[in-house]
């Protein structure tokens, strides 16, 4: 039951198109061209090329690529945004809102060719936003699922809720949650293959597996291969196992 998985993208359409070669790699090492490939959300924000990742998704899977995009945060702060500029995202802090430096929505912006954040009424960047930002890109980003479960590993953005069924989790919970699910060391049932939270490295934790190592902050986008609840980095040189902490 193999599966592989790419981390938090965040506007680095070059790191995903790295991450897709590793990935091609090691389909042809292993003579395996049907395993689905999970993008674990994210794919927009802080990054210089939001729109080119939303097209290289799109153009994949018109093209039959057994892959699957999972919904993230940042992706689903930008549909909201688009469909109402006063939006506020239940999981974002009182005081920030999707435009603001820290969140990127800026950059993803731009990448579509909208100007003036910062400059001018929200209402009037979000008009702009609708007028460049294909209606195609607002109903994949819109229609994203949250969960992908395969084998023995259940696949979601950020984490899920210790000890509620996977039916029952609040999508809020799926492409939000932090503390309550990262400090958890309980068996889940299931691998759970996150990313959200930045780490240095990916990192198997026995009951969960970080792969989020920071694209957004300027560092890398990550590439694994699960099989069963074994886990494996691809790199140019290979897999390297990824070993329980």
């Amino acid at each position: 039951m193999r599966t592989y998985v790419i981390g938090d993208i965040h506007g680095h359409r070059d790191k995903l198109q790295a991450a897709h070669r590793l990935i091609a790699k090691d389909r042809a090492e292993q003579g395996d061209a049907n395993a689905p490939v999970v993008h674990l959300g994210d794919l927009v924000d802080r990054g210089p090329d939001s729109r080119g990742v939303v097209d290289c998704l799109l153009a994949g899977l018109e093209h039959g690529e057994p892959w699957v995009v999972l919904k993230g945060n940042h992706d689903r702060m930008f549909s909201g945004f688009l469909d109402d500029p006063d939006y506020h995202d239940p999981g974002l802090r009182a005081e920030l809102n999707w435009t603001h430096p820290r969140l990127g929505g800026a950059e993803t912006l731009a990448s579509y060719g909208v100007t003036g954040v910062g400059e001018t009424f929200l209402s009037d960047i979000a008009a702009q936003a609708r007028l460049k930002v294909p209606v195609a890109h607002r109903d994949f980003l819109a229609g994203l699922e949250t969960s992908f479960a395969r084998g023995q590993a259940l696949f979601v953005h950020a984490g899920i809720r210790p000890g509620v069924p996977v039916e029952r989790q609040t999508e809020t919970d799926l492409v939000w949650i932090r503390a309550p699910f990262l400090e958890d060391t309980r068996d889940h049932g299931v691998l759970v293959v996150h990313g959200h939270t930045p780490v240095e490295q990916v990192t198997h934790y026995g009951n969960r597996l970080n792969v989020d190592t920071g694209a957004g902050y300027g560092k890398a986008l990550s590439a694994i291969v699960v099989e069963g609840q074994v886990a494996w980095l691809l790199t140019p040189r290979g897999r390297v196992p990824l070993r329980h902490e």
